[in-house]
């Protein structure tokens, strides 16, 4: 038994129908519960549930405070290379797109690292675009070396592995594991990934559930909206957050909201997701799991990210870039344009406006 298998569950829901018979009553019943069904995760993602946001975040707001306390971890991702044998059609990073391929040298990876840990970060995030070639798990152990003597704790967000590959990422020092299903109907995923390993819907489904029995301390996932209808999607994430945590206990899962930003070549999202949208799902997944960690990236502009801080969020990237190599070459092409380039003290000095309190570290690897 997988997740594949419960997301099979709802093939035939009637999502439409659902949302049409969603009363008031229903959506102030599932605010006050202790305890959210999957059907109440959906009532609060329910257009019907717009109208009652305000209720719905001082919920959300009590909860977070209770289980995390007032504080923000931060973190930066490090682009180590960018070649790819996908065909993402929203992808800046696509194997058909013209830009400069490159992979960063061990003595580039130290530089890009120092610079990085002179702002104080303790947390990384270690991205090598998906070719197995270009890129192998080898690579990634190299460069995980490297980056254990600059931070505390290192995650990784690859192409979808073994579990003994991740197993042998974790005995390096890896700690934590991200992915994007990207989108969790399987028909439109399979109509954005028109070539590549990617397009296995399935193997990527299951990397989380083998990262986890590698050993991984953290697991993050994912939809990327714009791609697909929003609330379903939404309300998938938070049953495969809810799944993870279910099936594997002594991992902390998260999830990320990313919306799609402009990127290489072009692609215009079919989905429009707004920032009530955005503040919707946020809300609703706290109340569906108290404890879940949320993940809120640079993609989003520098107001509303300030915003977000009280609504639920635990997690944010801070002095972003999105290129291999791009702090120590800023001319490199990204995989796509950040929104808020704030650096990490500028992003402490937000969090600490807020009453809140910056973490830069909150793990040691042995």
């Amino acid at each position: 038994m997988s997740f594949y298998e419960e997301r099979k569950k709802y093939e035939n829901f009637d999502f439409d129908a659902f949302f049409e018979q969603v009363t008031d009553a229903d959506v102030r019943r599932a605010i006050n519960k202790d305890r959210l069904t999957p059907l109440d995760y959906l009532t609060l993602l329910s257009p019907r549930a717009e109208a009652h946001l305000e209720e719905i975040a001082q919920k959300a707001h009590r909860l977070t405070v209770q289980h995390f306390g007032r504080v923000i971890l931060l973190f930066t991702p490090i682009y180590v290379a960018n070649y790819c044998t996908n065909q993402c059609l929203y992808c800046g990073f696509k194997a058909t797109n013209r830009l400069e391929r490159k992979k960063l040298t061990p003595a580039e990876v130290e530089e890009e690292a120092r610079i990085i840990a002179a702002t104080g970060l303790k947390h990384i995030l270690l991205l090598t675009g998906e070719s197995r070639s270009k890129s192998p798990v080898s690579y990634s152990m190299e460069c995980v070396e490297i980056l254990k003597k600059y931070f505390t704790s290192i995650g990784i967000e690859v192409y979808p592995l073994e579990e003994e590959e991740y197993r042998e990422l974790v005995d390096a020092g890896v700690d934590g594991f991200c992915m994007y299903q990207e989108v969790y109907d399987e028909e439109v995923y399979a109509r954005l990934h028109p070539a590549g390993p990617k397009r296995n819907y399935r193997y990527r489904l299951e990397a989380p559930e083998r990262a986890c029995r590698a050993g991984m301390r953290t697991v993050n996932i994912g939809a990327l909206l714009g791609l697909h209808e929003w609330r379903t999607e939404a309300f998938f994430t938070g049953l495969h957050a809810d799944y993870l945590q279910r099936a594997y206990p002594g991992v902390e899962i998260s999830i990320s909201p990313p919306r799609m930003r402009p990127e290489l070549g072009g692609f215009e999202p079919p989905v429009k997701i707004t920032d009530r949208n955005l503040v919707q799902y946020i809300l609703a997944f706290r109340l569906f799991m108290p404890r879940g960690g949320v993940t809120i990236s640079s993609r989003e502009r520098a107001e509303l990210r300030d915003n977000l801080v009280r609504l639920g969020v635990t997690k944010m990237s801070a002095g972003s870039n999105t290129a291999v190599g791009g702090r120590s070459h800023p001319e490199a092409v990204g995989q796509f344009e950040i929104s808020d380039g704030r650096s990490v003290a500028e992003m402490a000095a937000m969090i600490y406006s807020q009453g809140y309190q910056p973490v830069y570290k909150d793990w040691q690897m042995v």
